[in-house]
């Protein structure tokens, strides 16, 4: 936007002609302050530093799976040669917020953060809704696969309410998308530290790799979980559930995935 200038002070008027011989001394006229240029304002929009990228955002379990149980606990292909239940319940805050809706808010801050910046969004459930569960771990793994080029899961954990802090859960070592998974998983702990958020105490290095994590199992691209924070802490519980924490998380993802994909050019 162009920027706004004050408007200069007038220059001093003049009354009617006199005679000079009958006159009074004139006043020496106030000096005229110079007026203090208005900063240009900062950009309100974020640079498009994601533009045509695409990105698959997976907000963790759906409120209603507590209301479908046959269905979430059947089994499916975890992606490790086993099976697992399709989905389940997730945990809640010791106030009864559902960890659904907690990684739905989370999700939907990273949404439009992501989109802000031009990146295409895919996501693996479209509402938070109690007439709804799933889908399935096996499907919101694959989704994206024929385009995408990140997946990135979000949830909530619940620990034992002394432990607090963020973590960030991996594909197995011996998985392909291991190497860029785990490059994307440090990008995504060092914003967080970076917007003041702890890692979690009770996880080592706040980040561990598995294969039984179902979700990263069927994404044959780089993909992380991140859990962030544990909802059983009064500290954790009180980020995750406002407005303000919610931003704070979704501004170090973004940053995290900005950061991954300048590397890659």
């Amino acid at each position: 936007p162009a920027a706004t200038s004050a408007d200069a002070s007038p220059e001093p008027t003049t009354k009617g002609e006199v005679d000079a011989s009958t006159a009074a001394p004139s006043p020496t006229p106030e000096p005229v302050a110079t007026p203090t240029p208005t900063p240009e304002p900062s950009p309100t929009a974020p640079a498009a530093s994601l533009a045509g990228r695409v990105i698959v955002v997976d907000p963790g379990h759906q409120l209603g799976n507590r209301n479908f149980t046959s269905k979430i606990n059947a089994s499916v292909d975890a992606g490790n040669g086993s099976t697992k239940a399709c989905n389940t319940t997730g945990t809640a805050t010791d106030a009864g917020v559902a960890e659904a809706t907690i990684n739905w808010e989370g999700s939907s801050a990273l949404v439009a953060s992501l989109r802000e910046r031009g990146a295409e969004v895919i996501l693996t459930r479209e509402e938070n809704s109690d007439d709804l569960w799933g889908p399935c771990i096996d499907v919101r793994g694959s989704t994206g696969n024929d385009r995408a080029e990140l997946l990135v899961s979000i949830h909530a954990d619940g620990a034992d309410a002394a432990d607090h802090g963020f973590h960030v859960l991996l594909p197995a070592v011996d998985a392909d998308i291991y190497p860029e998974s785990l490059r994307l998983g440090e990008l995504v702990r060092s914003s967080l530290e970076a917007q003041g958020i702890d890692r979690a105490t009770y996880i080592t290095d706040a980040m561990r790799a598995s294969d039984d994590y179902g979700t990263l199992n069927h994404s044959t691209k780089p993909a992380v979980i991140l859990e962030m924070g544990n909802m059983r802490h009064s500290g954790d519980a009180q980020a995750l559930t406002t407005p303000e924490g919610q931003a704070r998380y979704a501004a170090a993802v973004t940053a995290a995935v900005e950061s991954y994909f300048a590397a890659s050019n």
